[in-house]
């Protein structure tokens, strides 16, 4: 049997399968790869009325400019902090929800209590941004008139710059955390019950069963996000930090995506924003690449 036989054989045989995957995999090809190609302009003077044929070549001169701005070493700085924040503050957020959702013996209560924590996923964001102002403003925010009614006093939450980075991770916190449990419930479903019976007969607590059993059972998910979250150290997100960013805390606000924006979209600097694109694309590329190999050896965990 040729190679090519088996292949047709292995197709045949799990057909539905297959046609079950190919909107995915048709919607990673066109939305995907096949952009891709666009990575060229990081390399060109690009002129839409000229295309990417016949757009003048620069070589790396967009990347030099990059790396010379005077701002690239606040973006680098900004968006640093908040991914480092986001990793310290909101990823182990899920892990420990999932793990008290996981506790849950009562199934009716635990199913309500997944659904309320799921809700805020699928609030808009322009929505959350806009409830925050209106708690926060100085003028008007709810928490402001309860802070000056007890102290006299109100706090610029939206304009001092001290207070942008907590209100950032305070959000993604309160929008994601339950939708990031689902991966983590899910492993946990697939513990061995049978190792909790066993911990139970050795008079193992609650406590000791999590830590000896539930938790070890669950690290290799916990590294393999953690490994694709590193992937995306520079990303930032755009939508929410281009909502909370004004003029006064610009300084600590700035970050790739929306300076992305700024220079590609209301700029015109197509190219220069590709080569912005490309250099966070290769930053995390590296970063999964190192991270990966770090794992594979120390944990014998890895994505590939």
């Amino acid at each position: 049997m040729t190679a090519t036989t088996s292949i047709w054989k292995r197709l045949k045989k799990d057909k539905w399968l297959y046609i079950l995957a190919l909107p995915g995999i048709l919607y990673f090809i066109i939305f995907r790869y096949i952009p891709m190609f666009g990575i060229v302009v990081a390399f060109q003077d690009f002129n839409p009325f000229l295309g990417f044929w016949k757009s003048p070549w620069v070589g790396f001169e967009h990347f030099k400019t990059l790396f010379t701005d005077p701002d690239f070493p606040m973006l680098f700085r900004n968006t640093l902090l908040i991914s480092f924040y986001n990793i310290l503050f909101y990823f182990p957020v899920p892990i420990i929800l999932a793990l008290l959702i996981n506790e849950v013996r009562n199934q009716v209560y635990k199913r309500i209590v997944q659904t309320c924590v799921y809700v805020p996923h699928f609030v808009s964001m322009v929505v959350i941004a806009s409830i925050t102002y209106v708690l926060l403003s100085s003028e008007t925010g709810v928490i402001n008139n309860i802070l000056y009614s007890l102290t006299g006093k109100k706090i610029e939450f939206l304009t001092d710059p001290r207070w942008f980075r907590a209100l950032i991770i305070i959000q993604s916190i309160w929008k994601e955390a339950g939708w990031g449990t689902i991966i983590f419930l899910a492993a946990l479903s697939n513990v061995d019950p049978t190792l909790y019976e066993a911990a139970i007969v050795d008079g193992a607590t609650r406590w000791q069963q999590t830590w000896h059993i539930t938790i070890p059972s669950i690290m290799s998910t916990v590294i393999i996000l953690f490994i694709l979250r590193l992937g995306h150290l520079l990303d930032t997100g755009f939508e929410q930090i281009f909502l909370m960013k004004n003029p006064i805390n610009r300084s600590v606000a700035e970050v790739f995506d929306t300076y992305v924006y700024q220079v590609g979209v209301t700029q015109g600097a197509y190219s220069y924003s590709t080569a912005v694109g490309l250099f966070k694309s290769v930053v995390g590329l590296i970063l999964i690449q190192v991270s990966n190999y770090l794992s594979k050896k120390f944990t014998e965990t890895s994505l590939f």
